[in-house]
């Protein structure tokens, strides 16, 4: 049975951006081959722990499992949930993958150019992200990794160190992910979703922002939230039009009514054309991320702690198993055991 992987950083709170663009995407996923797939949801904690985290780690950790069955998806079966540091294989393979990868295809890694540009230093688990991340993947030889475009190039790293890997035994170790246009075929996120920055549409929405009113967190306030939707920046043209590049604030807010309504854009974008008055389009759309927010959070305060120990719990003691056969298979190859 082929495994689908994914996991979502822990380190704060997520904006209704990160909610609907990536999480809600995998949850839809994850449902329709839950009976066809592994489905590895992980807790990324260690690689979390590269940068500051915002408010307390472990509470992140519960309230990240609690995302995913807020938004519906169906526990059981086939779906794990699982701590990344409490399988402790995924350390143990990162030492393995790191004496196999190279600093120079390390150094290329657009993410660490960008996250050490401009500063004298910065820790070695930003320069080292990429092949735990491979580690991640391959103990478990999963075919599919629903990531963003900016984590492609981790999944070709992860390719080529597989590939590398097999190439140097006598029989394969390891089942590369697919190649990342297979990945997004299988995925269906072509162009992908992308919520934009409420005051500064030409951006994606960044719960790293200062400006509170750009983004709507999940923890927001319905009515805080509503207030925000009515002071995005939109444009002087007077013509409600679906358009990223010469309307991207109007584009942005007929996405949005699309999402939080769980209905297709064409339809909204249908409802509202011809339609002039941007007031009108603001007020439908507060009132439906109200309406979602309260909903949302509603769900997310019935989950216990306890269903989500008892979750992790479960998970880990699964994919340890899985992992460790992995691990040992590795190790035995290099002759450590």
């Amino acid at each position: 049975m082929d495994t689908i992987l994914t996991g979502i950083r822990v380190n704060g709170e997520l904006t209704l951006g990160n909610f609907l663009g990536a999480l809600v995407p995998m949850v839809r996923l994850a449902n329709e081959h839950n009976k066809t797939h592994n489905i590895n949801i992980f807790v990324p904690d260690l690689h979390t722990i590269i940068s500051d985290v915002d408010g307390d780690l472990q509470k992140n950790i519960i309230k990240s499992v609690k995302y995913y069955l807020a938004a519906g998806l169906k526990v059981g079966g086939n779906v794990h949930f699982y701590r990344q540091s409490y399988v402790p294989a995924h350390s143990e393979l990162n030492w393995i993958l790191n004496c196999v990868a190279s600093m120079g295809e390390l150094n290329r890694m657009t993410q660490f150019k960008e996250k050490s540009e401009g500063k004298e230093s910065v820790n070695a688990g930003i320069f080292d992200y990429p092949v735990l991340m491979a580690a991640d993947i391959l103990l478990y030889d999963a075919r599919y990794v629903p990531v963003g475009e900016d984590q492609f190039q981790h999944l070709e790293l992860t390719r080529n160190l597989a590939i590398r890997i097999n190439n140097r035994f006598d029989e394969p170790i390891f089942t590369p992910p697919e190649k990342t246009e297979e990945q997004v075929k299988f995925m269906n996120l072509d162009g992908g979703i992308r919520i934009r920055d409420l005051q500064n549409p030409e951006k994606k929405m960044s719960k790293s922002s200062r400006a509170e009113n750009s983004k709507i967190m999940l923890s927001d306030d319905p009515s805080v939230a509503a207030k925000k939707i009515m002071s995005a920046t939109t444009d002087s043209l007077g013509n409600i039009k679906f358009d990223m590049f010469n309307q991207p604030g109007i584009s942005n807010l007929l996405q949005i009514e699309a999402l939080v309504n769980d209905v297709p854009l064409q339809e909204v974008i249908s409802t509202w054309a011809g339609e002039s008055h941007y007031g009108d389009l603001k007020k439908k759309v507060a009132e439906s991320v109200s309406t979602f927010l309260a909903s949302f959070q509603e769900e997310l305060a019935a989950i216990s702690e306890e269903a989500v120990y008892e979750l992790l719990e479960t998970g880990e003691a699964y994919v340890n198993e899985v992992a460790d056969r992995k691990l040992e298979k590795v190790q035995k190859a290099f002759g450590l055991r």
